[in-house]
């Protein structure tokens, strides 16, 4: 639980994941990046978009169909420690060097990065389980 706070509502079955206060007053630039989860595969619209976003540019066939690393590392491993300035600068940096391309030239993901980072997010804290995902409101 270090570096990140999960605010539990009884009336609500979510989680709710927050990076620290003090993350966004040192990073401006960077906006908190929240989700919300129930039973593990109900998410809010803008983690629901993450997943669609991993989906469409096939990040699995590097990383897993469930984070786990193949090619490329564990992204459930990575994001115990992986901040979201290093995560942006990844993806829209790329690590050619290691077979990460380069995502700046994607408007899908320039879009939806911080969306991404979420539902990457959830995953690692073990909140969003493997799978299909649903929105929230969904029947």
């Amino acid at each position: 639980m270090k570096g990140r706070s999960i605010l539990l509502r009884a009336a609500l079955p979510a989680v709710f994941v927050m990076l620290p206060a003090a993350f966004a007053q040192t990073n401006p630039a960077i906006a908190q990046v929240a989700y919300k989860v129930v039973d593990g595969s109900k998410v809010d619209s803008n983690t629901l978009q993450g997943w669609k976003t991993w989906r469409a540019l096939a990040c699995e066939r590097c990383h897993g169909a469930q984070q786990q690393g193949m090619v490329g590392p564990s992204l459930v491993d990575a994001f115990k420690t992986l901040d979201k300035n290093e995560f942006h600068r990844t993806v829209f940096g790329g690590r050619v060097d290691k077979g990460m391309p380069d995502f700046s030239s994607s408007q899908m993901m320039q879009k939806n990065w911080e969306y991404l980072y979420a539902y990457l997010k959830g995953r690692s804290d073990g909140q969003i389980k493997p799978g299909d995902l649903q929105a929230l409101d969904a029947k």
